[in-house]
């Protein structure tokens, strides 16, 4: 008789669906896994240690570099928890446009998800359809803060700036003819507000496009139905949160049950589903971009209608105005100190969480009254998710795995930090 030996071998950190920088060793007993023991620390920048060397100011943009498909969602968590300690209240509007842009990222991040898990298991299409839409919301980003992804758009007490007038706009190039360009800026003739609700106009008949390629699919139900069940119990157990506990059918969603900012005056509903596998999870994932889209159209209506500050007028937490610095001295100062040493936050210490699209990303955030933190912690969602995998794919074949690290969602930016 045979003697059974079994395989090890090693899944990434090279192979193009290890997203980046997962090395897995695998236990294979011909094609079936036997183990899973992800080998992390790739991707790892020591970000919770340099925050203790930066001000609070200056550690926002470290945020952005977390989960970097999530970038703003990453920072909300962390001016919450300075705010927190701070006592600080945010304006109306400036929450208005951070739920606006929580919901936008929550898209824009599903959008990466959906194209790279598609192209995961063999479908292309999807891939391009996606990415289409990334371009229209990285457009808005752009807009307000003037760069694509890496926003630093969120400050303690509110917002860097308000929502500009007007959108940027297509230029003329021997590229592409005078009527393709006109017809490209035909929904950037007004402001930015006004191009996201075009964007809003058009994003369902968009989802509706993925759903046509995938949701019906043959091929992609043979590929995530029955693939990674996990039940509620041990998704619980496994600290999973976001779509990866719902898709097991567990209502569990901050924004309902631990509502900030403005959520709780908004109107939204909490996809869940049934069964705990792979291809629940695409469908909550698909509902979500509904429900953003309903939020965003929301916030949308209510900013057109109630103009106001976007940050704290505290001027020893949030920065002058140009036109102020240049008239007032005491105004200069502020800018100065503010910029230079930064403001001083009581000790103690707080956690906040939001909910991410990934799940319950949290920054607990310890300070001793100094104008940097003492200590930091990120409570990164995809690190329990990743933790998880070797329970996930016990048993199944070796092509399941790519379909099951896809499933997760995961970014490394934030497992590593």
């Amino acid at each position: 008789m045979a003697e059974i030996r079994n395989y090890t071998m090693n899944f990434g950190p090279q192979h193009p669906a290890a997203h980046g920088v997962l090395r897995l060793v695998l236990e294979l007993d011909g094609e079936v896994i036997e183990r899973a023991d992800p080998h992390i620390g790739l991707l790892h920048r020591g970000t919770e240690k340099l925050v203790e060397q930066r001000t609070y100011l200056q550690s926002v943009p470290y945020m952005d570099r977390l989960d970097y498909m999530s970038m703003m969602s990453n920072e909300h968590a962390y001016v919450m928890a300075i705010e927190k300690l701070l006592g600080l209240q945010v304006p109306e509007r400036a929450q208005y446009i951070r739920v606006m842009f929580d919901e936008i990222t929550r898209i824009l991040n599903h959008l990466l998800w959906i194209g790279a898990h598609g192209l995961d298991v063999g479908a292309m299409t999807i891939f391009l359809y996606a990415f289409r839409e990334r371009e229209d919301l990285f457009d808005v980003y752009e807009a307000v803060t003037g760069a694509r992804m890496h926003a630093a758009y969120y400050r303690p007490g509110g917002v860097y700036r308000d929502l500009p007038d007007r959108m940027p706009q297509y230029q003329e190039n021997s590229f592409r003819s005078k009527d393709d360009i006109k017809a490209r800026n035909e929904n950037r003739q007004g402001s930015v507000l006004d191009f996201i609700e075009d964007f809003t106009n058009r994003f369902p008949t968009y989802v509706d496009e993925y759903e046509t390629l995938l949701t019906d699919n043959r091929i992609w139900k043979q590929r995530t139905v029955g693939i990674g069940v996990v039940s509620p119990e041990r998704a619980l157990a496994l600290g999973m949160t976001g779509p990866m506990l719902r898709g097991s059918g567990v209502e569990w969603d901050l924004r309902k049950k631990q509502p900030y900012e403005v959520y709780d005056r908004l109107d939204f509903d909490i996809p869940v589903g049934v069964n705990g596998d792979s291809y629940d999870r695409y469908l909550v994932r698909m509902e979500e971009f509904r429900q953003s889209n309903r939020i965003i159209r929301q916030c949308v209506d209510w900013l057109r209608k109630n103009p106001g500050p976007v940050i704290a007028t505290d001027s020893k937490i949030a920065p002058p105005s140009r036109e102020g610095m240049k008239q007032d001295m005491e105004a200069l100062i502020h800018h100065f100190k503010l910029f230079t040493e930064g403001f001083h936050v009581p000790a103690g210490e707080a956690y906040a969480a939001v909910e991410h699209p990934k799940g319950e990303f949290g920054i607990y955030l310890i300070s001793d009254g100094a104008n940097k933190p003492y200590r930091l912690k990120i409570r990164a969602p995809g690190f329990a998710h990743l933790s998880a995998l070797d329970e996930m794919t016990r048993g199944h074949m070796l092509a399941d795995l790519v379909a099951i690290i896809g499933t997760q969602d995961i970014v490394f930016g934030e497992i590593d930090r």
